[in-house]
């Protein structure tokens, strides 16, 4: 990477007060605010499916040791697929749009999956399931760094990373303690229902945003 020297003279702001400035701009700026709020309540509500996998595999779609292998591969499959679409992509203009039906897809993959009983109907639905969890993650990271100036897209991109695994792990807590109260399979459903709100939400108030930002 050829880097050009930075502009202006030494920074005489303290690292708390560098880290607030990231803050600030994030919030002020809503299709920015937007993406990182939809990216939060999926990786909260969707993303801890994964954690009760072994839950599915072994006690509900009977797969064991190898059938959880299986379950985790599709996803995994699905995401490669996703990932190398959206290398093919030339630009980030209709992204917003990617990342709406993406997040929607993902929770209504999740519905899906939480009803199926059968061991290969859930494989094949946890294919579309990665494809759209990548898309709509790896979308939102592009937007992020398209609409940040460069002096501000190391802390902006920490809210990312606060958003998108930061917040994960408060979710697979949630989902632990509601999955031993109401099921695994009624926990996921509920977050795959979340997910497809709050991308309904976004989709809601993209011409809005596409107003403020080419996206």
């Amino acid at each position: 990477m050829d880097v050009a020297p930075r502009a202006g003279g030494p920074q005489t702001q303290s690292t708390g007060q560098r880290i607030a400035e990231g803050f600030r701009f994030v919030w002020r700026t809503v299709p920015i605010r937007a993406l990182l709020v939809l990216l939060g309540v999926v990786s909260v509500t969707g993303m801890p499916y994964a954690v009760l996998m072994p839950v599915f595999s072994d006690r509900i779609l009977h797969g064991g040791a190898r059938g959880l292998g299986l379950l985790m591969s599709a996803s995994g499959c699905g995401a490669l697929v996703g990932a190398l679409l959206l290398a093919s992509r030339k630009g980030v203009r209709g992204l917003a749009t990617w990342a709406a039906m993406a997040a929607g897809g993902f929770g209504a993959c999740l519905v899906l999956f939480s009803l199926s009983r059968s061991f290969w109907l859930s494989f094949l639905i946890l294919i579309p399931a990665g494809f759209s969890m990548i898309i709509q993650m790896a979308s939102s990271n592009t937007l992020v760094q398209t609409l940040v100036p460069d002096e501000l897209r190391g802390r902006v991109m920490s809210v990312y990373s606060m958003m998108f695994l930061g917040m994960a792990p408060f979710g697979s807590l949630f989902a632990g303690i509601l999955a031993q109260h109401i099921g695994a399979p009624a926990t996921v459903s509920i977050g795959g229902v979340v997910c497809m709100i709050a991308a309904a939400l976004f989709a809601w108030h993209l011409p809005s945003l596409r107003a403020k930002a080419e996206i």
